[in-house]
């Protein structure tokens, strides 16, 4: 328990394992959205008579808008308070689950899977909150912990929805979401504190309808080039925008008193280097969620294809989830002994292991669970490490805006994954029964992107700055707190 005293002289108490459970059982929730609607891709242009083009867009919806969502949520948290956006942010999940439950055409099931989406600002806030709420010595624990909860809510999530997509009504989905919204709500108003830390000033109007721009312009052809044709000029003229919006937005944040991001913040090296890290590991951490399904349920006959069900594949993937949570108190230690940076270049370490692993063998269900699991513990360690050192170099009053920007990093690199994979698994194919299917050296040169973009991650933290002790915490770099020691680099 601890006491924190607020600038009206009224004393609250606030038990940080609660804080904690809930923040970290709010992400895992959030989470879930990313896996809901996979089981149903199949079935939704039967079930909503549309186009599977046009069905896609219940799944990039989602993407774009919590692209847009993240980095936006994350200033305004700052500014007005993180507890208040991250109470917004459930109320727009389960607005989103009750219009997707409530849908039975394509436009509304969009609309509500784009609300869903809206709340993929919650990580990033919780993350802030327990930086501003917890006594130093417990933030690097539940900083893995909420950090482990991202990859949780997605691997478990997977599994819970196959079997209620493949057993029952698909609209009970978007029920469950709205309950378990209303709950984790519920929770957050009764036993998370508000953060007395304020940025204040004005919103960055122009530069968020700026960086929304670029970054719809961006994702679209990323998730889309595939369907479009890569060189057809809806996909090229929308690369191009996104070029000339990205430089519109860096020039009017450079300039304006009060930016939706500093870029000057952003750009000191623990900050950028961590964040370009984040792009790789998302790109390795959606490889595995873009291979694995495919071959544990292709037919046996191509000779690598696994044969099994839906359900068997969330099962199959669910154990990452778990172990993703289990490595976060090992992950916690490492960053308080050794530092954040030596935790991340460890996870970098395991995945690369996990990926070469998938790429010498894949001929049997353990060897995929077994993979998972060792892919889940290095992006489970990653996950936690990446917040500390974001928050170790930038002041309270931005750890939000911050965070949540590293959390867009992420996006893009498991968008670029999407992209990628695609471009591979459609050039490298087989026929079976006059049907084109992915071949299985289009998996294993996926899988051997994913090994190679966690030793980039590798490097780029190899020049991270050096961890400094300050007795027996992380020191806290330029994001020192105002009553903390002498900022160190951690």
């Amino acid at each position: 328990m601890f006491t924190r005293t607020s600038e009206t002289s009224h004393t609250r108490t606030v038990d940080t394992s609660v804080v904690v459970a809930v923040l970290a059982l709010t992400g895992i929730v959030v989470s879930l959205m990313q896996t809901l609607i996979i089981p149903l891709i199949p079935q939704l242009p039967a079930l909503l008579d549309a186009s599977a083009a046009d069905t896609a867009w219940a799944v990039t919806a989602t993407l774009l808008a919590g692209a847009v969502a993240v980095p936006v949520v994350g200033r305004l948290g700052d500014m007005f308070g993180k507890r208040l956006m991250l109470l917004i942010s459930l109320g727009l999940l389960i607005a989103g689950s009750i219009t997707g439950a409530l849908s039975d055409s394509l436009i509304p099931l969009v609309i509500g899977r784009a609300l869903q989406g809206l709340a993929a600002g919650v990580i990033p806030l919780g993350l802030s909150i327990i930086r501003d709420a917890l006594p130093r010595e417990k933030v690097a624990g539940a900083t893995a912990t909420m950090g482990a909860s991202l990859g949780v809510g997605g691997a478990l999530g997977l599994p819970a929805a196959a079997l209620i997509a493949q057993y029952a009504d698909w609209h009970i989905l978007f029920w469950i979401s709205a309950v378990l919204g209303l709950v984790v709500a519920g929770l957050v108003v009764f036993t998370v504190p508000e953060s007395e830390v304020r940025t204040g000033g004005a919103f960055d109007a122009v530069g968020a309808v700026g960086l929304a721009v670029a970054l719809v312009a961006l994702l679209l052809p990323i998730s889309k080039g595939s369907v479009w044709g890569w060189s057809s000029s809806i996909t090229l003229g929308l690369i191009a925008l996104a070029v000339v919006s990205l430089f519109f937005w860096g020039w009017w944040e450079l300039r304006t008193r009060q930016p939706l991001v500093d870029l000057r913040v952003s750009s000191r090296r623990q900050v950028l280097l961590t964040n370009l890290a984040s792009v790789v590991f998302g790109f390795s951490m959606f490889a595995m969620t873009l291979v694995f399904p495919q071959v544990l349920q292709m037919p046996t006959e191509t000779g690598f294809g696994l044969g099994r069900s839906m359900l068997v594949t969330g099962l199959v993937m669910a154990p990452s989830g778990i172990v993703m949570m289990l490595i976060a108190p090992l992950s916690s230690r490492i960053t308080t002994t050794r530092g954040p940076k030596t935790t991340l270049m460890i996870a970098a370490v395991i995945v690369a292991a996990g990926y070469i692993f998938g790429v010498v063998t894949m001929s049997a269900v353990w060897h995929l669970v077994a993979i998972s699991c060792i892919i889940g513990a290095g992006i489970g360690m990653a996950y936690g490490a990446m917040p500390a050192l974001i928050m170790g170099a930038v002041p309270p009053s931005e750890s939000a805006a911050a965070n949540g920007l590293n959390a867009l990093m992420r996006s893009l690199g498991t968008s670029m994954a999407s992209a990628v994979a695609g471009v591979i698994l459609a050039q490298m194919t087989i026929t079976l029964r006059s049907t084109e299917l992915p071949a299985q050296e289009g998996f294993r040169v996926t899988m051997a992107l994913a090994a190679l973009a966690a030793i980039v991650a590798l490097a780029l933290a190899a020049f991270l700055p050096p961890f400094v002790a300050t007795g027996s915490t992380v020191a806290t770099g330029q994001g020192a707190r105002k009553n903390d020691p002498a900022p160190q680099h951690c």
